[in-house]
């Protein structure tokens, strides 16, 4: 902690009052953080080695990314909607098993206005079991932190 010297009484050099200086030197830390930068750069690479071997060739398929989850929302009029396209129950469940019949292993996510009644909730996941889907998800926001 450094620190400096006030006149004291009368002018003279000194005195009895002292002054810190509070100021950090953040010039070794910054110093310190370059080195370790310039070492994990220089380690990073050296990691990533494996053992060296020759892989044997294949003619298998790749592997297909996964499918993008369908979503099925339900407004607070109670009408459900694929992405953005309004359903009636009977095209829904139309709608839901030709893509089914596409996709069996997709996901889907129901998304429900809170002012949806439970009952309408269930009957659009009933509709989307029967369809013949199996991954079935509901999705929520996540609540503000309490202070």
């Amino acid at each position: 902690m450094a620190g400096g010297m006030l006149p004291g009484p009368g002018g003279e050099e000194g005195g009895s009052l002292y002054r810190p200086v509070a100021e950090i030197n953040v010039t070794p830390f910054v110093d310190v953080m370059l080195v370790l930068l310039i070492i994990f750069m220089v380690a990073a690479p050296l990691m990533m080695v494996g053992v060296p071997v020759q892989l044997p060739k294949t003619s298998a398929t790749k592997v297909q990314p996964p499918e993008e989850p369908l979503v099925v929302s339900i407004d607070a009029d109670g009408r459900a909607f694929i992405d953005k396209d309004g359903f009636t129950d009977v095209d829904l469940l139309a709608r839901l098993k030709r893509m089914a019949a596409e996709t069996p292993d997709r996901v889907v996510y129901v998304r429900g206005d809170r002012s949806v009644q439970y009952g309408r909730l269930m009957e659009v996941m009933g509709i989307v079991s029967t369809a013949g889907f199996g991954k079935l998800s509901m999705i929520a926001e996540t609540a503000p932190a309490a202070p």
